[in-house]
Order: C-alpha cells, then structure tokens, then sequence
C-alpha cells in the first residue's frame, strides 16, 4: 500500500505527460520550428532581461570563436542533427531535440548522454559538468529536465517544519559521500536517514521512499551529490525547507557553480562531521535560516518563464554549432 501511495502522491512530475508532449513534438514537422528561430533570436534585442539571457546563455556555452579543440576528434564522433538516434535514455535525446528541431538538420553535434563527471574531450551538449576551469568543452543543456527541474508551492512556514535533517537516496559504488553520511549520521536523533535501495552491507539501513510532501516536514533536507548533481536540489531550493550539502562539484542548466554556500544552501565539511552543530547553528538562528530560503527562492526565480529559457537555450546552441560546424555552418 506504501509503494502505491508513493506512486500517486510523490510528488515529482508526470513521465505520461512528458512523454505524450515529447511524442508529439517528435512527430511535428521541424520546418515550423525553422521558420521561427530568426524571429525568436531577433526577440532577445528588444528584451528587458537581454542581459540576464545572454549571461547565462555565455555561462552554459563557453565556446568562442578563438577556442581551440582537436578539430578531426570532434569530426569523427559528431553526427548530423538529422542522423541523431534517440538516445538510451529518451529524455536527453526528446530534451536536446526540443531545440535542436530548430536549426539546419545538416549541422552536426556530440550529443553526449548521460552523467558526465567529467568534462568532455571534445565539444559535446552534456547535461552536467564538473565546476572548474577550463570546462569548456561540456556545452551545457537542460536534459532529462522532467527528473531534475521541480519546483514545489510549499506553504508551511519553516519554523513550524521539524527541527531536524531528513535524507533519502540510493547508495551504491559511486556514491561513497553518502556511504560516508550514512555511516556516521544513521540512527541521529536530528537526522532522519535511510537508504531507498538495498545495501547488502547494511540491509537495516534501508527504508521505503518517502514523498516530496513527506520531506517538506522537516526544515532540513540533505542534498547529497549522487553519479553528477543532487537531483533533489531544485525542489528544496524552491520549498521553504533548506538543502543542506558538502560543497558541490558538478553542475547542471541549474548553474550550481554560481550557488553560494550558506546564501543559498547551508554548506557543512566533506565528511560531515560538523553536521549536528551546522543544524543547531540555523535552529538557534531562525532568521538567518529564513534568508537562505529567501535568497534559494530569490535564485530558483529566475528558472520559471519558459519563453526565456528557450531562448538561452537555441542561443546557446547557435554558439555551438557556430564553433563547432565553421564552413559547414549554413
């Protein structure tokens, strides 16, 4: 009956919609869309927010016309738009297509599906990249999007939500930052913490999944990095519950890397050890909590008008091809 009620209530978005706008989209011919790009670019001139776009369009696309990359590397893995498979996973290949549709379907990319911890070797569309210099190769989309872009209308204020920290996750060989916190935090009388996935090392460890709902109980929610990004980060950042996280190290469309710890999220040491005290410092100043959460939905904000996003988006893949494809470009 658990699994049922976490089935109908848990709040993340539907896959049966996403999919069924995917489809349609797919079979649409992609000449409206061609016929749209100019006067959707020519739009962004006439924009109050022209600025805020193309910083973040500059921020996901690093790529200039001076940047140098193994040029016969890159010829031999990019394929031509009109030649791109749908992907093992069909959301980066729906999410990249939804722009992609866009343009000449003779210019070619590296669609590079998947959790990317690293930067990639040669100009690809990636979902994540690691946040460090010199990354950039990994050209930045918003993929697999119905997964990692929620946000939540959470009405309860944060001083009625529980005093403690909640986690739930899978664990496995590439997620040792959790091993690491559940091994010294589980069983905590401020944390609530459990695995979603069975551990054949700790089996007592694991508990059902709990739904969104359930998580905004509490004012602390732990984001932990999993293969790339927290996928939780955008909902607790959008609720007025606070993510609490060691520094991060990848980024997604979300642009973690420009996140300021403890402005945004509350920021504690890589083994965790400072958690308790981290959690009593908030408790004890409920203001300062509160200006995180103003400050996470300050930043969370700036996500929501639709229109905008794609145009950063085709901006950023106008750079790209324009980079990438030179003479090809038509």
């Amino acid at each position: 009956m658990s699994n049922i009620h976490y089935l109908l209530h848990s709040g993340k978005n539907s896959n049966i919609k996403y999919y069924l706008r995917s489809y349609l989209r797919e079979y649409t011919p992609k000449c409206f869309s061609q016929w749209q790009l100019k006067g959707l670019l020519k739009s962004t001139d006439n924009r109050p927010d022209k600025d805020e776009i193309l910083r973040r369009a500059d921020y996901y696309c690093k790529l200039t016309p001076d940047s140098t990359f193994d040029r016969r590397a890159w010829e031999a893995k990019a394929i031509r738009l009109c030649n791109q498979e749908v992907t093992g996973q069909k959301t980066y290949y729906f999410d990249a297509m939804e722009y992609g549709r866009y343009f000449d379907q003779q210019l070619r990319w590296i669609l590079d599906a998947g959790d990317k911890p690293y930067v990639a070797p040669e100009p690809a569309i990636v979902k994540n990249r690691p946040i460090a210099e010199h990354n950039e190769n990994s050209v930045i989309l918003n993929l697999d999007k119905n997964r990692h872009f929620l946000f939540v209308d959470d009405h309860k204020p944060w001083r009625e939500k529980r005093p403690m920290a909640i986690f739930r996750g899978d664990l496995g060989p590439r997620k040792q930052n959790r091993d690491l916190f559940m091994q010294r935090w589980v069983g905590h009388p401020m944390i609530d913490a459990a695995s979603t996935n069975r551990s054949d090392e700790h089996p007592e460890w694991q508990k059902e999944k709990l739904t969104i709902g359930q998580h905004l109980d509490y004012r602390f929610i732990m984001s932990l990095e999993g293969n790339d990004v927290a996928s939780n980060l955008k909902w607790v950042m959008s609720s007025n519950s606070i993510a609490v996280t060691p520094r991060l190290t990848q980024e997604t469309w979300f642009m973690e890397g420009t996140l300021i710890p403890n402005y945004h999220y509350i920021e504690v040491r890589e083994d965790f050890s400072d958690l308790e005290e981290r959690l009593c410092y908030y408790i004890d100043h409920p203001c300062e909590a509160e200006a995180i959460i103003s400050h996470a939905h300050q930043y969370v904000a700036q996500f929501k008008d639709r229109h905008r996003e794609r145009l950063i988006s085709l901006l950023v893949l106008r750079r790209y091809f324009d980079v990438t494809n030179g003479t090809d470009h038509r």
